[in-house]
């Protein structure tokens, strides 16, 4: 049985994939997160008793505890989630970014090589790429599209990606990356476009839309991230870039004004603010090589799965209102500190 090593496993993407994987294939997963603003372990709740599923609270820069995970789990795949990812974040405090997606990904990739690992694969964003002209339609983010980072978030991840190449040539290490498009869904943490304007939504507050609104990225439902991931975990040839999208290309304006709609909102709750430095204006993925090579696509189409969110947020206010508090904090304390070894 395989021992897959997943970092970051607490938040929004990672809670998603380590379910995932314990509902369709059988292995042991290793959920090793800091836990973090964004790391929750509320998430995960109803797998938490799970006999091949274990938790680790960790930074991915202590190698030493690293060492000592990797060996006393025998891990034998590592999937690395790990990430601060917000770029309004990046922009008020780039230093964290560059501590966690570069230094971190480096210590990682070192007890990895180290410990003589079967794969490892590099999550990572359609960010690194840059931005695309608006009135082109036709250009889309391939895995040949030169790196080109415009903010301090994308430039920590493209550094990643960077040193994970370099493992691979230099070290000949078993090497994958991914590069995905906006994903939405469950658990998603409510900083995002999806979730925040949900949250304001329904209390009636005004919604903060950057600029114009008219910038356009490609959204694609969380599971089938997970899908995709999967799919290269196992059959992706190493050493390769896969990009996964969804083909779901929307302006920022047009999602809220869906939101609203769906929650039976006015659009008088719209509120345009100063849009933020170096804001990219598109994002779209060709997904080709994943689809071709894997045979992989995404399951669910935007409409649905835009309305099964907006109704998982409605019906789980407790949990955005908890995350909204900080309260979320707490279980960690109360369920895990006292059998932390």
């Amino acid at each position: 049985m395989k021992n897959i090593f997943v970092t970051g496993g607490a938040g929004f993407i990672g809670s998603n994939f380590v379910k995932y994987l314990l509902g369709n294939y059988d292995y042991n997963v290793i959920n090793y997160d800091k836990l973090t603003y964004a790391g929750n372990l509320e998430n995960l709740k109803e797998i938490e008793k799970e006999k091949r599923y274990t938790f680790v609270k960790g930074d991915i820069c202590d190698e030493g505890m690293l060492r000592k995970t990797f060996t006393e789990h025998k891990i034998d795949t590592v999937v690395n989630f790990a990430a601060e990812s917000h770029v309004d974040r990046s922009i008020l405090g780039p230093r964290e970014f560059i501590v966690t997606n570069v230094l971190g990904t480096q210590a990682l990739l070192e007890v990895s090589r180290n410990t003589g690992i079967e794969k490892y694969l590099q999550v990572s964003t359609d960010e690194v790429y840059g931005s695309l002209p608006e009135d082109k339609p036709e250009i889309k983010f391939t895995e040949l599209t030169p790196i080109t980072t415009n903010s301090p978030y994308s430039a920590s991840k493209a550094s990643a990606d960077l040193l994970v190449n370099a493992y691979s040539h230099t070290f000949k290490m078993p090497v994958l990356i991914t590069r995905c498009s906006n994903n939405y869904g469950p658990y998603q943490f409510p900083e995002k476009l999806i979730p925040l304007m949900i949250a304001k939504a329904l209390d009636g507050e005004k919604l903060p839309v950057y600029g114009d609104g008219k910038n356009i990225r490609d959204w694609l439902y969380v599971e089938d991230h997970c899908s995709a991931i999967c799919e290269v975990l196992h059959k992706g040839r190493l050493g390769e870039v896969y990009n996964i999208g969804g083909n779901n290309e929307w302006y920022n304006i047009d999602i809220v004004k869906i939101i609203l709609k769906l929650l039976g909102k006015s659009e008088d709750q719209i509120n345009y603010v100063k849009d933020r430095p170096g804001h990219d204006r598109r994002y779209a993925i060709d997904s080709a090589k994943i689809q071709k090579e894997l045979g992989w696509a995404p399951a669910h189409d935007f409409s649905g799965g835009i309305e099964k969110t907006v109704q998982w947020y409605v019906q789980n206010e407790d949990w955005w209102r908890r995350i909204m508090r900080g309260d979320y904090l707490k279980y960690y304390e109360e369920n895990y500190s006292s059998k932390t070894k």
